[in-house]
């Protein structure tokens, strides 16, 4: 897969210094299908820790959009998920997480923020269709901004390697690391 850029930089949001990492891409939109994901995810030559979550990751949000839809899974084309940058997105987490040796991922209830969103099929409510399929049996609220704070593609991610979710889990934390995005809210 080529057409993209990374890149990572120190922010300050809201007085707390954090990496702001992006995906650069120039205009494309391609939209794709499940499938052909898969295949570029199989073909990427990255370790089977890396693929395999990443397919499931892809399948899930398939399943969503299929849901969505009322399409059977192999007549989903993914728009704005399809893109070069959000495939960069979920097997570059997969990467993260192989890499960083995570072997739990367990996650706080999800704030789905509220409002309306931009969407290649015209203006949503938040959560997107998508996301509020994926987060289904998920413990989540609205709030606390009107904003979309979870994406399809985020809501995919985390729905699918979180092993639980609830209030953080007894641990020895022994490394802090806080990422910031591009957009600007009334919170860091």
């Amino acid at each position: 897969l080529g057409g993209y850029h990374l890149r990572a930089e120190r922010v300050v949001k809201r007085g707390i210094a954090g990496t702001q990492f992006s995906v650069e891409v120039g205009h494309e939109h391609a939209h794709r299908g499940l499938q052909e994901i898969l295949d570029l995810i199989a073909g990427s030559g990255l370790p089977e820790q890396v693929t395999q979550p990443a397919r499931q990751v892809f399948v899930r949000l398939a399943e969503a959009e299929a849901k969505v839809h009322q399409r059977p899974v192999e007549e989903v084309h993914f728009h704005e998920v399809g893109a070069v940058d959000a495939i960069v997105d979920v097997v570059g987490a997969c990467c993260a997480l192989h890499r960083l040796r995570v072997t739990e991922l367990h996650a706080s209830p999800l704030p789905l923020g509220g409002g309306w969103v931009e969407a290649a099929h015209g203006r949503l409510p938040v959560p997107a269709p998508a996301t509020a399929e994926l987060v289904r049996g998920v413990p989540s609220y609205g709030g606390p901004v009107e904003a979309e704070l979870v994406t399809p593609t985020g809501a995919a991610l985390v729905t699918t390697l979180a092993r639980s979710f609830g209030p953080m889990p007894a641990m020895t934390v022994r490394a802090v690391g806080w990422g910031a995005g591009s957009r600007e809210l009334p919170h860091p």
